[in-house]
């Protein structure tokens, strides 16, 4: 898909002038959609995503200036830019103010139309971009991650678990003056306290018991690139202050080690948790979140923007239908319509273990809502889950092995949990496991079905 892939919305009521921009386009190689007013333009914003709009200001009923306006509640980030052959200058500034990003003064060569448009142009957001965005409030969220990617503020991304905060920290960096740099990704939550600072900022030899070798930690392999503190929530209080100093300083200094080792990276953080509460409850610093919130970008769940399920969707049987050695495969009408209006408590990572699981028990050429199984399951029904015969009979042996390990780890947590009545003090005591990892592992048992609370 070309760069300027999406249309461009022309608002116009003057039906030569219309006309005549459209031309300009056209000539240019540039898709678009002409509309004749405010009430039109609304409506086809709301079926369709457009990279910018470019509307005249002295239109009836619904002036230019109104249209901006409802344009910035629905869309905040959709670039507009206003004609008009009066140059006033309370309506300049009433439109500057209600988000209009440039004026154009007609009459305009067609050069200082183009001119315009390309000063604001978002690159695609379509699946060869390596997301899908259908929806509006998607195409809007992207547009967003797209202008920060310009610069080198820090990103926190906020989100529901499974929502993709890691596809969109790519987005940033992709379009970033550092994508030809690494990405690195480290999730806070998913490494024990004791190794997350040797991991975070490497070690020297001899460092402690172990350290054979002199290592460069995750800030450093970040180097010239982009650095993605996954979860940064879940990281201890004692490491928290670490952290920020890296952050003001822009050095770091291995465990160990006497010689900082100056940075140039971006930071992205991730969070699933309310990030004011957690400071409102002691158990992330205020100083730490005001480093790291920046440019805040919250990514909707998947029940907020069902125009990408589809989508979506059929992405994932197109992929794991082909490592499965079932190309063709496709989603029949009734299991589209099941899909749009299921809620989707685990978000993309949900449709996803869907899919693959669908990919697995169908045996024709459709996928139909049996194979779905879009049941939101209770706790209660955790532990009589069935195992499909058929995973067990495909996959190679040490993949079944690791399955297996996996099954028995899931229902022995949520077996202890149960006994003791979901209390997840007793649970952590009986199993012999920090606070912070049956966190973690209940919140991959939700995102997979398995767990609901």
């Amino acid at each position: 898909m070309p760069e300027h892939s999406l249309p461009i919305l022309v608002v116009e009521d003057d039906p030569s002038l219309r006309e005549a921009i459209g031309d300009t386009l056209e000539l240019a190689g540039r898709s678009y959609v002409a509309v004749d007013g405010g009430d039109a333009a609304l409506k086809v914003l709301a079926e369709k995503a457009f990279s910018i709009v470019v509307s005249d200001v002295r239109m009836m009923p619904m002036d230019g200036i109104t249209l901006l306006k409802e344009i910035r509640q629905r869309l905040p980030n959709l670039p507009v830019v206003l004609m008009t052959a009066y140059a006033e200058v309370d309506k300049a500034v009433d439109a500057m103010r209600s988000g209009a990003c440039d004026f154009l003064l007609k009459p305009f060569a067609p050069q200082a139309l183009l001119a315009q448009i390309n000063k604001y142009q978002l690159p695609d957001t379509g699946e060869s971009a390596g997301v899908i965005a259908n929806d509006p409030v998607s195409r809007d969220m992207f547009a967003m991650a797209q202008r920060v990617a310009q610069t080198d503020a820090t990103v926190l991304l906020t989100g529901e678990s499974g929502v993709g905060k890691e596809v969109v920290a790519r987005f940033i960096h992709r379009h970033s003056g550092r994508c030809n740099g690494p990405f690195v990704a480290i999730n806070c939550a998913a490494i024990p306290d004791t190794l997350l600072e040797a991991t975070l900022f490497g070690y020297e030899k001899g460092a402690f018991t172990g350290a054979l070798q002199a290592q460069a930690g995750k800030f450093e392999q970040a180097q010239d690139g982009t650095l993605l503190l996954d979860e940064v929530t879940e990281m201890p209080m004692s490491l928290q202050a670490k952290l920020l100093r890296v952050l003001q300083e822009r050095e770091v200094e291995r465990v160990g080690g006497k010689k900082p080792v100056a940075l140039n990276i971006r930071i992205i953080a991730t969070s699933n948790r309310d990030m004011a509460e957690a400071v409102a409850k002691g158990v992330f610093r205020e100083d730490l979140y005001y480093r790291l919130n920046v440019f805040p970008v919250a990514i909707p769940a998947l029940r907020q923007r069902r125009g990408d399920i589809l989508a979506i969707a059929r992405h994932f049987v197109v992929d794991h239908g082909g490592r499965l050695g079932r190309p063709g495969v496709a989603l029949s009408p009734a299991a589209d319509a099941q899909l749009v209006v299921h809620p989707w408590p685990g978000n993309v990572r949900e449709l996803e273990n869907v899919i693959q699981r669908a990919l697995i028990l169908s045996t024709g050429p459709l996928i139909g809502p049996e194979q779905l199984n879009l049941v939101v399951r209770p706790f209660a029904e955790v532990s009589a889950l069935p195992v499909p015969p058929v995973l067990e009979s495909e996959l190679p042996e040490n993949e079944k092995r690791a399955d297996n390990m996996k099954d028995l780890e899931r229902d022995h947590i949520l077996r202890t949990l149960a006994e003791v009545g979901g209390s997840r003090k007793l649970a952590i005591e009986r199993l012999g496991i920090s606070e912070r990892t049956l966190r973690y592992k209940l919140q991959q048992y939700r995102d997979e079905g398995y767990y609901k609370a």
